[in-house]
């Protein structure tokens, strides 16, 4: 029986002693002190010019000529996430990067750095020890000491809890009463200063370390982090924060993402010649590639944890066919439960994998309060079928309705109430668009948006009034309103020909939907953009 444990001893210590070394030389290769590579540029297929931009022969010859820039990168996708098995970065920022610097002639290195904090990398940046960083949202007194390019990328701050505590928090003002955490130097952290008690708000170095922001409120050491949306469902699945989930997404909190240079006289050429594209620049193609990559990352987690799973379901199986061998066939039923309960254990593994990821599914694309699509979900299919529009030549039309007065509904009733009307407004929106290829979504607060494929401006204005109408019809009182009751205000933009974008389709039915708002509510306003 001693012979049989030493030689499963020793099969068991060669593979634990070669899987350490493998992760060892993977490790030392992500430590690598080498530039960062982007991957290969996919700009031109992600980015596209909604009109030309020209620049003189000279200028172009002057950027070719200039060094090649150092630029440090937040591990934030999916702006920009991390390879470490080829070494790169990709996302939207990256895309939007190479795509600029290749019509500019620049050339570029993204340096290492990952390990260090937002606030490090913003003082190489104004020191002038990095030439950019990237992302990075705005702020008064970094403006100050660097040069900021116009916004390419918008997202909310998400209060993260422990799953299953469901805390009363409707807004930044209901933190006061917890234990806040929230990562040093991000854009945020002024206006949590001034609401939570200074006892009570921590600062964290780092996001996902053991000693890291989420780290913190998993052990009870915090009550909830503030922290971007939609880097943190990324890390929630790259980690395994299954038991962290978002509270409440502070939409009166939008953060517009930009890339930030040091202050020379260089970078004021360079970051006036990135204005230039981004000015004309539709990344929608590239938005919808990197937000959609979550469902790619979690497959690709899945086939990778089951490879793990069967390497060391291997790895048991040929210590016990040596004990097999050795002890012959006096353990073999005891040899058979024990491969059972390894089946099972990998099939629980699975199952809850899975679990997860439809759970995933379903949040990442529903809105919780209405149950009507949420504003993720709206900004892919607007991406998606703004693409087919321009295909094929078919209509699109795009409604952005506004529940009026509905701040005096909150002042008067509550929030419950004001909950309970917002409800009552999905419902309607769900029974007036009734088509599978139509949408309809919360775009955020009080303001809702339907998306009609193939529809004409005659047609959505049909939809539109019956929206309106049916609102009408429910009799919600709303005191103070002029009306006494609840009405909505709804502007439509109809894309019929011609090459706008789909960000000219959204800017063009909110002008309409103010305009409605100042005709006195309870109306809607019509444009068609047409070539």
């Amino acid at each position: 029986m001693a012979g049989a444990l030493y030689v499963i001893h020793t099969l068991l210590q060669f593979i634990r002693r070669h899987r350490v070394r493998l992760a060892g030389l993977v490790l030392c290769a992500g430590l690598s002190a080498a530039p960062v590579a982007a991957a290969a540029c996919d700009g031109e297929r992600f980015v596209r010019l909604t009109a030309a931009v020209e620049f003189d022969p000279a200028e172009l010859a002057e950027f070719r000529a200039m060094p090649a820039l150092r630029i440090a990168s937040m591990d934030a996708a999916p702006m920009t996430r991390y390879d470490p098995g080829q070494g790169t970065y990709t996302g939207i920022s990256v895309d939007v990067l190479c795509f600029i610097a290749g019509r500019l002639g620049l050339r570029y290195e993204i340096i290492p750095g990952r390990d260090q904090t937002v606030a490090e990398k913003i003082r190489q940046v104004q020191a002038d020890e990095i030439d950019m960083l990237m992302p990075l949202s705005q702020l008064p007194e970094r403006t100050q000491r660097g040069i900021f390019t116009a916004p390419y990328y918008e997202s909310y701050y998400a209060i993260i809890a422990r799953k299953g505590r469901h805390l009363p928090i409707d807004g930044l003002a209901d933190l006061a009463r917890y234990r806040v955490g929230i990562v040093e130097g991000v854009s945020l952290g002024p206006a949590l200063a001034q609401v939570v008690p200074a006892g009570q708000l921590r600062t964290f170095d780092q996001s996902v370390t053991e000693d890291g922001l989420f780290q913190a409120v998993r052990n009870g050491e915090i009550d909830v982090a503030v922290f971007n949306k939609n880097i943190f469902i990324e890390k929630r699945y790259q980690h395994e924060f299954f038991d962290l989930e978002v509270a409440h997404t502070l939409y009166h909190y939008p953060r517009a993402y930009r890339f930030y240079f040091s202050r020379t006289p260089r970078h004021q050429r360079i970051a006036a010649a990135f204005d230039r594209y981004l000015e004309a620049m539709d990344i929608s193609d590239s938005i919808v590639a990197h937000e959609d990559a979550e469902r790619r990352f979690f497959d690709q987690y899945v086939t990778q944890r089951s490879q793990r799973i069967l390497l060391q379901g291997a790895s048991v199986a040929a210590a016990l066919l040596a004990l097999a061998f050795y002890l012959a066939l006096r353990k073999y039923r005891r040899l058979t439960h024990l491969l059972a309960d390894s089946n099972r254990h990998v099939l629980q593994q699975q199952q809850a994998l899975r679990a997860a990821y439809e759970e995933l599914e379903k949040q990442s694309q529903t809105d919780m309060l209405t149950h009507l699509a949420n504003r993720r979900h709206f900004d892919q299919a607007l991406a998606r079928e703004h693409g087919r529009c321009l295909r094929t030549g078919s209509p699109l039309s795009l409604l952005l309705i506004d529940v009026d007065h509905f701040k005096q509904v909150n002042d008067h009733y509550g929030h419950a109430v004001g909950d309970d009307y917002l409800r009552a407004v999905a419902k309607v929106l769900a029974r007036s668009v009734t088509r599978s290829a139509d949408l309809a979504a919360r775009y955020g607060g009080e303001e809702f948006a339907c998306l009609l494929p193939d529809t004409t401006m005659d047609d959505a204005c049909v939809v539109a009034e019956r929206i309106r109408e049916g609102v009408s019809q429910l009799e919600l009182p709303n005191v103070r309103a002029g009306t006494t009751r609840l009405t909505l205000s709804i502007g439509i933009a109809t894309l019929s020909g011609g090459a706008a974008g789909a960000r000219e389709l959204v800017a063009r039915a909110d002008a309409q939907l103010y305009a409605a708002k100042r005709a006195g509510r309870n109306c809607i306003r019509t444009a068609v953009l047409d070539s």
